[in-house]
This record gives structure tokens, C-alpha cells and sequence, in this order.
């Protein structure tokens, strides 16, 4: 059904048009659908793919997948000099930290950004643990230091004998963040902005903490120039009528715990809608931040496309069955479409080495037609 054709009457209420819909998705299918979801594996540039005539009326899911989970370093062996003094913004503000050792890192954060950033740097062998988002390539056998989702299990993170930690804040409990200090390990706090400048400024940040400065900057630099010419070439396939760039919202998914969360301005998925071209449907909400999903705020965004991570569709049962529970979701021009693109937790929002790589995948995804 086209945006165009779509008309829900004015005088109806809202609890009668959830009903209603409820009613008629209640015979979905509620099975997981993320197995039959398509992907766009051409590898072409965007420019040589088939595309959509209308991106703001696809019809069905769609998977953005990177070509291989990867990072690839900027650096074998980078110079590291040490001991050296950076900023670390505490919870009671700025202090100086001195890191005297990181032959043993830890690197834990909400996105996995900050590993991916030392992997990136060329640093990845010193790297002993991991959390749950740090998934790219070369880090399976690390063990998990997180529990029940992205909590930070003390006593094995102790176990690992680490001799810095660098983490941005997003997990915790942050008094075991304070204990490793009373225990002698050095704890690192970054200012992590999910942003793509952000990405770069963290490169930095965290050769800096390394010791190895000058690795930062090229990184910095590679992943602005990358993300840059991503933009770009996006930018270049877009519809040259803007009635036909698609309304995108990002849903934050997790059905076991009876979380929806619609991410707004500062979570980054600002971001990602952006550098798509799309049209930052929380934005025109004033939506800030990640919070609760309401059935107003749907219904008023009314999306072309929802973006979601894989896991989070899967844990709601997929399409079909997210619908059905969701009637609110279903009345949305991208509900009735069936307008979901999925991609990998631990790389969604993972801003860092990979920026660009997620970037064109999602934009593969939004504007080219499966192969």
C-alpha cells in the first residue's frame, strides 16, 4: 500500500484503530521470520546496484549485512611510549589518569566501540576479555566479562589480571568500575559520542591512552575520509524528489524483558538516519535520547522504514508476530509494508573502525533491490 493510498479516518480513536488492527494481524504468523529476510549481496557500488524507484514504499524486510566482520588495522606493531598522562571524565568530572601498563586491556562499552578502536589501532593482542558487543572477527575466544546482558562481572574481569581498563560509562554497575581501582587497575574514562565524528575523536582518544598517539591520528583520519566518501556516494543514489526519501525511525527491541525503546536525537541512530538521507522522523517528534516507545509516538511518526538490531527482532517472534503484539507498530505506513531493516547488534551502532562499512550496508539495504 503507497503512502498516497493510505488513509485512516480522523474522527476514529485511537483505541478503536489498535483494535481494529489487532483483530487483523491477530492471524499472523508468530514464528521468527529473520531466516527468510532478504539480503542484498552484491558488492558493486551503490551506484551500479538496482534501486528502488521508491524507497518510501518498500514492500518487506530486509537484512543489512557487512561484507565480513573484520577490522582491518591501520598498523601492525604501532610505536607504543609509555607512561603517559590523559583525561578521564569521571563521574565527579575531568581527572588525570596516568597509564603506566597496557599490555593487558580491557575495552568495555554499550556498542563494543572502544575494542573495535583498539583493534583498529593495531592493538588488538593486548586485548584479554571482551563484552557482549564485541563480536567483530579475532575476538571470539576472549572471554566474557559481562553478565545477564552488559553487566560487568567483577570477579572475572579480576581474574584476567588487567592492567588498564578503558570504558566510556554505558556499562556497569560502576562500582565495580571503582573496585578494579582499589584492587590497582588502571580505569580509563572516555567521552564516547555515537557519533561518526565521534568515532574519530575516540581513535584519538584511545592512542592516546595507549601510548601510541600517532596510530590514533591515522585512524582518525581513515575513518573520516571513509565515512566521508560513504556519505557521499550514498548521497548520489538518493531521490531527487525528496517526497520519496523514506521516513526512518530506529526501534530498540527486546521482547523477553517487555522492552520497546524509539531512539531519538544523541543515541546515535540520529546518525545513522543522516548519513542515509533518510528523514529523521524522531527528530521532526523532538524525541531525545533513548525512551519508551508509545503508541501516539508511532502513530505520529508514521515511518517508511524501522531500523532494529537482529537479536531484538528475534526476540519479539520477528515481523509478523512484532505486529501482532504491537498493533500501534502495524498502523505505521512501514507496518503495513512490512518495512523492517535488521542488522547485527554488535554492529548497528558500533560506531568506530567499521562506520563506513555499516553505512553502505544499511544503505544497501534501504535502497537496493535483493540479489
Amino acid at each position: 500500500m503507497t503512502r498516497r493510498q493510505t488513509s485512516q479516518p480522523a474522527a476514529a480513536s485511537l483505541a478503536t484503530m489498535l483494535a481494529a488492527t489487532l483483530l487483523l494481524t491477530g492471524c499472523a504468523t508468530t514464528g521468527s521470520d529473520i531466516a527468510r529476510t532478504p539480503v542484498v549481496t552484491d558488492d558493486r557500488p551503490l551506484s551500479e546496484l538496482t534501486l528502488y524507484p521508491d524507497p518510501s514504499d518498500v514492500e518487506g524486510p530486509t537484512t543489512a549485512v557487512l561484507p565480513n566482520e573484520a577490522i582491518e588495522p591501520i598498523a601492525v606493531d604501532p610505536t607504543v611510549s609509555l607512561p603517559v598522562t590523559v583525561t578521564s571524565y569521571d563521574s565527579d568530572g575531568e581527572v588525570s589518569v596516568e597509564v603506566a601498563d597496557a599490555s593487558r586491556v580491557l575495552a568495555l562499552d554499550l556498542a563494543g566501540s572502544i575494542a573495535a578502536t583498539v583493534w583498529g589501532l593495531g592493538l588488538g593482542d593486548r586485548l584479554v576479555g571482551r563484552d557482549t558487543s564485541t563480536t567483530f572477527e579475532g575476538t571470539a575466544d576472549l572471554p566474557l566479562v559481562t553478565s545477564s546482558g552488559h553487566t560487568i562481572n567483577a570477579e572475572a574481569v579480576i581474574a584476567l589480571r588487567p592492567t588498564l581498563v578503558l570504558t566510556d560509562g554505558t556499562i556497569g554497575p560502576r562500582d565495580v568500575l571503582e573496585q578494579l581501582r582499589q584492587v590497582g587497575v588502571t580505569v580509563v574514562f572516555l567521552d564516547n559520542e555515537p557519533t561518526f565524528d565521534g568515532a574519530a575523536q575516540l581513535a584519538r582518544d584511545v592512542g592516546s591512552a595507549l601510548g601510541a598517539p600517532a596510530a590514533g591520528e591515522v585512524l582518525a583520519a581513515a575513518l573520516e575520509a571513509e565515512v566521508a566518501a560513504t556519505v557521499a556516494e550514498i548521497a548520489e543514489i538518493l531521490p531527487a524528489d525528496e517526497a520519496l526519501r523514506p521516513r526512518v525511525i530506529f526501534l530498540y527491541l527486546r521482547g523477553s524483558s517487555g522492552i520497546y525503546y524509539l531512539f531519538g536525537e544523541g543515541s546515535g541512530a540520529d546518525e545513522l538516519i543522516a548519513g542515509l538521507g533518510g528523514i529523521d522522523v524522531a527528530a521532526e517528534l523532538g524525541w531525545s535520547g533513548e525512551r519508551p516507545m508509545t503508541d501516539e509516538a508511532l502513530i505520529a511518526a508514521d515511518p517508511d522504514v524501522i531500523l532494529v538490531m537482529t537479536d531484538g527482532l528475534e526476540s519479539v517472534g520477528g515481523v509478523d508476530a512484532l505486529l501482532a503484539a504491537k498493533p500501534a507498530i502495524a498502523l505505521t505506513h512501514a507496518g503495513q509494508n512490512r518495512r523492517f531493516v535488521d542488522m547485527a547488534d554488535g554492529d548497528v551502532l558500533s560506531f568506530g573502525p567499521r562506520s563506513a562499512a555499516v553505512l553502505d550496508a544499511l544503505a544497501r539495504a534501504v535502497y537496493a533491490v535483493p540479489s
